[in-house]
């Protein structure tokens, strides 16, 4: 799976391979951490994560609890859904 704006220039991949299996290994700071600065998205999003089968755990660093929740996907791979926008400079 690819992800991406089309003007971006980035994007994510997520492949699986069945013929070479890979044994995952996350660490406590691997982290995707995605930005939504609307309230009712943030919540909408989080409620994806949730229904999705994601599981709400503490982040290892206290920051990301300030205005985040942290999932952890299967493999043990975090996603973090911060309420607030890029670049925005916690108290």
């Amino acid at each position: 799976i690819m992800l991406g704006a089309p003007e971006a220039g980035w994007h994510l991949e997520f492949t699986h391979c069945r013929h070479h299996p890979v044994t995952p290994s996350p660490g406590d700071e691997d982290l995707l951490v995605l930005y939504y600065p609307q309230q009712a998205a943030w919540e909408a999003q989080c409620a994806a994560m949730d229904a999705a089968g994601f599981l709400r755990v503490t982040a290892f660093n206290p920051y990301w609890e300030v205005n985040g929740v942290t999932f952890v996907d299967r493999d043990g791979y975090s996603t973090v859904l911060q309420n607030r926008a890029w670049g925005m400079v916690c108290d």
